[in-house]
């Protein structure tokens, strides 16, 4: 999926957030990264298999 150098971080990398957002609809809440991950303004996640990364919250002190 991404064209450009340095490419970015797979989806299945640690650091995959990284990559270059492609399309933002900040209305709606998401962003669609250049590998394929989709991340959600409560730090949510949907990755290019389907698979969902849970919101990560503070920890309450």
């Amino acid at each position: 999926m991404c064209s450009h150098q340095p490419p970015c971080p797979p989806a299945d990398s640690a650091d995959h957030e990284a990559a270059r957002v492609v399309a933002s609809h900040p209305e709606q809440g998401w962003s669609l990264l250049c590998n394929g991950v989709v991340v959600f303004d409560d730090t949510g996640e949907l990755l290019p298999e389907g698979r969902t990364v849970e919101p990560r919250r503070p920890a309450l002190v």
